[in-house]
C-alpha cells in the first residue's frame, strides 16, 4: 500500500510547531500590505501576526491572493515522483479560489501520474477551523488510517466542524460585503457586535447581533454548549486577531463549563486577518451540525 502525504494551506492558522508535529505540508497564501507582497507562512518568517496587526491599526488596508495551479503542481510533483499519494485539505471554496486551483493542478497531474491518487477535499473550513480539521485528519493518519479511509472520513465529517466568530470592527466586514456601510456606522455607534459562523457552503454568515464585547464572546460559548458533542473527548481551537487575553478568557470558561480535553489558542494569520481586522475571536469544535 502506497504511503501518502497530507497537504493543506496557511489559512489553517496552526501553530507552526504543531503543523510540523502533525507532518503536514503547508502551502502559503499571499497578502499585500502597503504595496508589498508577503507569503503567509505559519512561522511568520516574512511578517509576524503582531507586525501585521500593527499595520492595520496604522491604517493599512491589506489584500490577499490565492494559491495558483502552478504552485500546486510544483508542490505535489516531488511527492508523486517519490511514489506517494496526495491528500489536499483546501481552504473553503466559499471564501477563496484556492480549492479550484488545486483541482486544476490535480487534474493535470493525474495524466502524468496515472498510478497515483490525488484527492482534493474542499474542507468548507477557515482559520483554525481548517486547522482543527487538518489536526484530526493528521492524527488519524498517524494512527494508521489508509488514504481511502481518511478521504472518506474527511468528506463525512467536515460539516460537523463548527466555526463561531465575533468581530470588534464592523468596518472590515463592510469592506468584505458582509454588512452594509450604514450597519457598520450605526453598529459601531451603538456598540453592536455581530456573531457569525461558517455555513454548510463554506461562507461566512452573520447569525445574530448582541450589544457589547463581553456578550459577543459569551455568545460563542453558548453556541458551543448548544452544538458540541462529547466535549470531554475534544481538543478545541480558538483563534484571535491580536486579542490573546480575551481568547484565553474564553478558553478558561470553556474548560470550566464543558471540561474539554485541551484548548489550543493561536493568532489569526494575515490572510484571514485581512478580512476580519483586529479584535476577532473565533471558536472551533466538533458538533452535531454547523
Amino acid at each position: 500500500m502506497a504511503d501518502y502525504r497530507i497537504f493543506t494551506d496557511s489559512t489553517t492558522d496552526l501553530p507552526a510547531a504543531l503543523a510540523d508535529e502533525l507532518e503536514l505540508i503547508v502551502l502559503p497564501l499571499s497578502f499585500t500590505v502597503n504595496g508589498k507582497t508577503y507569503h503567509n507562512y505559519l512561522d511568520g518568517r516574512e511578517m509576524t501576526a503582531r507586525a501585521f496587526y500593527d499595520h492595520i491599526r496604522a491604517g493599512a488596508m491589506p489584500t490577499t491572493s490565492q494559491i495558483n495551479p502552478d504552485t500546486f503542481v510544483e508542490a505535489f510533483t516531488p511527492v508523486l515522483k517519490a511514489g506517494e499519494d496526495v491528500l489536499y485539505l483546501a481552504f473553503s471554496s466559499g471564501l477563496s479560489g484556492t480549492c479550484q486551483s488545486a483541482k486544476i493542478a490535480a487534474e493535470q497531474l493525474r495524466e502524468e501520474f496515472p498510478d497515483r491518487k490525488i484527492v482534493v477535499i474542499d474542507t468548507l473550513c477557515a482559520s483554525l477551523g481548517e486547522g482543527l480539521f487538518a489536526y484530526y485528519c493528521a492524527k488519524k493518519k498517524q494512527a494508521g488510517a489508509s488514504f481511502d479511509e481518511l478521504a472518506a472520513w474527511a468528506e463525512e465529517n467536515k460539516l460537523h466542524l463548527c466555526h463561531w466568530f465575533t468581530v470588534n470592527d464592523l468596518h472590515h466586514l463592510k469592506r468584505g460585503g458582509r454588512v452594509s456601510a450604514a450597519a457598520a456606522v450605526f453598529g459601531t455607534m451603538l456598540n453592536i457586535k455581530p456573531v457569525l459562523h461558517v455555513d454548510n457552503a463554506g461562507h461566512l454568515i452573520p447569525v445574530s447581533k448582541v450589544r457589547g464585547r463581553r456578550q459577543s464572546i459569551d455568545a460563542l460559548l453558548h453556541k458551543m454548549e448548544e452544538l458540541v458533542t462529547n466535549p470531554e473527548e475534544q481538543v478545541i481551537f480558538i483563534s484571535h486577531s491580536d486579542c490573546f487575553d480575551e481568547a484565553e478568557g474564553l478558553g478558561e470558561a470553556i474548560r470550566k463549563k464543558l471540561h474539554v480535553k485541551d484548548v489550543v489558542i493561536n493568532d489569526i494569520g494575515p490572510v484571514i486577518g485581512s478580512h476580519t481586522g483586529c479584535g476577532t475571536i473565533a471558536l472551533f469544535f466538533m458538533g452535531k451540525e454547523r
